[in-house]
């Protein structure tokens, strides 16, 4: 794929990620005006763990580093009616073992619940194990569609698995909210469900239309089979010690006071924006190309493919970054404060996404830098990698959330990010030699310091309306839209005065969302 390609798809992804954001800060808003920071929400988080460890595992695992991969060398051969029998081989497996885990999980579910939050009331464990057991018919319904997306993303089809991602949270929105009154949160939970099936289902279309054959076989012995299930055991080992500290940070905020975890998810909900709309959209635009390269023996569009997309990245997300520090206060008023969820609520939250917003920059390189690694069908390293990254990770929790309480579980995944993110840029240049080092470095010190004045820029603003403006919602709005605009401006200009090569791109990305 060209530049130009790349940033029509990434503008496509991006649209749909932003609508999907928007309808997930809806969900969230809903969630926080209607239950607050509580024991509810707390139990409802609670009972996501193990529904979303199940899907991560086997589904999120598996297409990141070996579905995509192999079945785009089939069909980069012509081979395609043996591609198909190839995913279906794979997503029959998938679903098979999915089905017995959750009839297993079903019936432990009280168990399980008992060992992710130990320290929680009674009361919470009991709603915790409803909401986990509607919950796990997701990962079922949530694999087909990601298989799904998998297939027509390796005919580099990206619009029916955006429109699906949007439907998904839609109906989370819709369903919970109808259902609430007879239901409480669980009604949410019950909207997930058809979420996921409406996710699926919107996709059949393209499948059909692309000329997919589903077959029902479980042949483990085909070459092909077989090479998805030896790439992807790396990564699905990799998913199951990025849930260690899942068990921890639950552990952990158990045992602060109710509504801790709330604030902690909230705060990581927020955090999650740019790298949701932004780097995931690059990363999966970015990913058909580094395969397409390496297959091709292009190193060179494979460098320049990997050097732009994680330019681009840092020129998004670091000012993000900064900005969301800044005004962390007016983003969580706008967001969450309303119903019973409360100034002092707000205050809480602060925090968490003070320090989860340090580490926006690390997540959104993440999801480029694995993948460039399962490009060149190296599984292993970044699995290594994050072992240490784990073991970073587990010591920085217990020992910052003593002084900092969740906000320390925040700073401390943000600190692993930043070591996983170093990490694997030190074994990648490694392995293939330049990664155009010299272009990144510069690029970053021009970002890091338009940021930085940026930055200035928008606390002395925020400094000053703060004092006109109450810590109402619309205050907050106030604070809020004066201050990133003020911080856009200021940004803009100086990407143009240092001229920064990543400010074209993006706009190429940002013109795609506006024509679609």
């Amino acid at each position: 794929m060209s530049t130009k390609s790349v940033a029509k798809a990434a503008g496509l992804i991006a649209v749909a990620s932003l609508l999907s954001r928007i309808l997930g800060f809806l969900r969230e808003a809903l969630i926080s005006g209607f239950f607050g920071k509580s024991y509810v929400t707390d139990a409802y988080l609670a009972g996501f763990a193990v529904p979303d460890l199940f899907y991560n595992l086997l589904v999120v695992g598996a297409l990141s580093s070996a579905f995509i991969p192999v079945l785009s060398g089939y069909l980069a051969e012509k081979k395609r009616k043996e591609a198909w029998y190839i995913a279906s081989a794979v997503m029959n497996l998938v679903v098979l073992v999915l089905s017995v885990i959750t009839i297993l999980a079903l019936i432990f579910a009280p168990e399980i619940i008992a060992l992710y939050i130990p320290d929680a009331p009674i009361k919470t464990q009991e709603l915790a194990t409803a909401i986990m057991r509607i919950l796990l018919f997701q990962p079922i319904l949530l694999s087909l569609s990601g298989f799904s997306m998998g297939i027509l993303n390796s005919l580099k089809i990206f619009g029916p698995p955006a429109v699906g991602s949007v439907i998904y949270v839609l109906c989370v929105v819709v369903f919970g909210t109808i259902l609430r009154p007879f239901m409480g949160i669980k009604g949410f939970a019950v909207g997930v469900v058809i979420g996921a099936m409406g996710n699926f289902l919107i996709q059949i279309p393209a499948l059909r239309k692309v000329g997919f054959r589903y077959t029902f076989t479980l042949n483990f012995r085909h070459p092909g089979v077989r090479r998805i299930a030896i790439l992807a055991f790396p990564i699905i080992l990799s998913f199951g010690l990025g849930q260690i500290p899942v068990v921890v940070y639950q552990n952990l905020a158990s045992a602060l006071p109710p509504g801790s975890l709330s604030s902690f998810m909230y705060a990581y909900r927020l955090q999650q924006l740019p790298i949701g709309i932004f780097a995931y959209s690059v990363g999966l635009a970015i990913f058909p190309t580094l395969t397409e390269a390496i297959s091709l023996n292009r190193w060179q569009l494979f460098r320049d493919s990997f050097s732009l997309a994680l330019r681009s990245i840092m020129f998004v997300t670091i000012p993000i970054s900064v900005g969301m520090m800044v005004l962390a206060k007016p983003l969580i008023g706008v967001v969450f404060q309303h119903g019973v969820f409360t100034y002092q609520d707000t205050l809480a939250t602060v925090p968490s996404l003070v320090f989860f917003a340090f580490g926006i920059v690390e997540q959104s390189a993440s999801v480029i830098l694995p993948r460039t690694f399962y490009a060149l069908q190296d599984t292993w390293t970044p699995v290594l990698l994050s072992g240490i990254t784990l073991l970073v990770n587990i010591v920085l929790m217990n020992v910052l959330v003593k002084p900092l309480a969740q906000g320390g579980l925040a700073l401390a995944i943000s600190i692993s990010g930043i070591v996983n993110m170093l990490l694997l840029l030190v074994f990648l240049k490694r392995k293939i030699g330049l990664i155009d080092g010299r272009r990144i470095i510069t690029s970053l010190s021009k970002i890091l310091l338009a940021s930085s004045l940026m930055g200035v820029a928008v606390w002395l603003v925020f400094r000053f309306t703060s004092t006109l403006t109450s810590t109402s919602f619309w205050g907050s709005l106030l604070n809020l839209v004066v201050g990133t605009c003020v911080g856009a401006v200021v940004f803009l200009f100086l990407a143009v005065v240092l001229r920064m090569q990543e400010l074209k791109f993006v706009l190429q990305i940002a013109r795609r969302r506006v024509a679609k």
